[in-house]
C-alpha cells in the first residue's frame, strides 16, 4: 500500500486477510429467503477497505501480549460497525454514493431495503461477536468492550457525528464545531479500536492516557488527510466519489484552514500521536507507522 512502511504493509495485508476470513465464516449464505441479506453483507464487508480499525486493535493488543484470536474478534466487531455505517452512509437519504471501495454500493446491487437491513444486521453482529466467550474468557472484559463500542457508535460518537454532518449541509460550522463533528464521526471508532486493545490487555483506565491521546490525534489527522485527498486525490484510487463536500457546501478542515495550514496541522497531529507512544519500545512501531501512514497515504 502506497505510503506504508514495509512493516505496516505486511501487517495490514495480514489483518485484511484475517478479517476477510472472519467475515466469510460469519456471513455464510443460508439456503432460505434471507440469502440476499447475507449476500449484501458479504458484498459490503469482504474485500474492501484499509482495515485500519482492526489493525489498530491488533497493534494495541500486541503491546500487552493479548491472544491474537481475541484481538481479531474484537477487530471484527469494530469493522462490523464501520461497514454498517458505510452501507447506510451510501444510501440516497444520506450521502447518496453509488460506489464504495471500487465497486457498486450495496444499495445499488441489492436495493435500498436490503441494504438498510444489511447495515442493521452488521450492527447487531458486532455486539454478538463481543458478547461471545470466545472473544475473551472474562465477562467483565467483554462487558467493557461492548459498552465502549456502544458509546463510540451512538449519539455521542459516530452516529451523532453523522447527524452533525447532515446538518453541515444547512449550516455554516466553525473550526471547533467541525473538529467536534469529525472527532465523533471518524475519530470515535478509531479511539474505540485503540481502547479495545487496552481493554483486552486489562490495562487500567488510569494507564490509558497516552494511548487515548494517540488515538485522539490519529483520528483528527486521518480526517484532515481525508479532506486533503477529497480535493487532491485520484477517484480511481479512492474507489468512491470525491469532491462532494465542497459541492454540498460543507465546511471542512481544508475549507477552514486552507491547504498549507491543513498540511501543517496534519503534520503536527501525526508528530503528537507518535510522541504519545514515548513510553513504549519497538513493540509500538506498528502504531507509530500507522500515524505516519495517515500523512503519506494516497487513498
Amino acid at each position: 500500500m502506497s505510503g506504508a512502511s514495509p512493516l505496516l504493509q505486511a501487517a495490514l495485508a495480514d489483518v485484511a486477510a484475517d478479517i476477510d476470513r472472519r467475515f466469510d465464516a460469519l456471513l455464510e449464505v443460508p439456503d432460505d429467503p434471507r440469502a440476499d441479506l447475507y449476500r449484501a453483507m458479504r458484498h459490503a464487508a469482504i474485500g474492501g477497505g484499509k482495515r485500519l480499525r482492526p489493525m489498530l486493535v491488533q497493534a494495541t493488543a500486541r503491546l500487552f501480549a493479548v491472544d491474537r484470536d481475541c484481538a481479531g474478534r474484537a477487530g471484527l466487531a469494530i469493522e462490523c460497525i464501520h461497514v454498517y455505517s458505510l452501507v447506510h452512509d451510501d444510501l440516497p437519504a444520506m450521502d447518496d454514493d453509488d460506489m464504495r471501495h471500487g465497486k457498486p454500493a450495496a444499495h445499488k446491487v441489492f436495493g435500498e431495503a436490503t441494504a438498510i437491513l444489511a447495515g442493521d444486521c452488521l450492527h447487531a453482529l458486532a455486539f454478538e461477536v463481543l458478547a461471545d466467550p470466545d472473544t475473551h474468557a472474562d465477562p467483565f472484559v467483554r462487558a467493557e468492550l461492548i459498552a465502549d463500542l456502544a458509546r463510540a457508535s451512538g449519539p455521542n460518537g459516530m452516529a451523532g457525528g453523522q447527524m452533525m454532518d447532515l446538518e453541515a449541509e444547512k449550516s455554516s460550522f466553525d473550526l471547533p464545531t467541525v473538529t467536534r463533528l469529525q472527532a465523533m464521526k471518524t475519530g470515535a471508532l478509531i479511539a474505540a479500536s485503540v481502547e479495545a486493545g487496552a481493554i483486552l490487555g486489562r490495562l487500567p483506565v488510569e494507564g490509558r492516557t497516552s494511548l487515548r491521546g494517540y488515538a485522539r490525534d490519529l483520528g483528527l489527522a486521518f480526517q484532515i488527510a481525508d479532506d486533503i485527498l477529497d480535493v487532491e486525490g485520484d477517484q480511481a484510487l479512492a474507489g468512491k466519489a470525491l469532491r462532494k463536500d465542497a459541492a454540498a457546501g460543507k465546511e471542512t478542515f481544508l475549507s477552514l484552514l486552507g491547504l498549507d495550514r491543513a498540511r501543517e496541522q496534519l503534520r503536527m497531529l501525526v508528530d503528537q500521536a507518535v510522541a504519545h507512544l514515548h513510553g513504549y519500545g519497538a513493540e509500538a512501531d506498528v502504531l507509530r507507522d500507522i500515524a505516519r501512514f495517515v500523512m503519506a497515504r494516497d487513498h
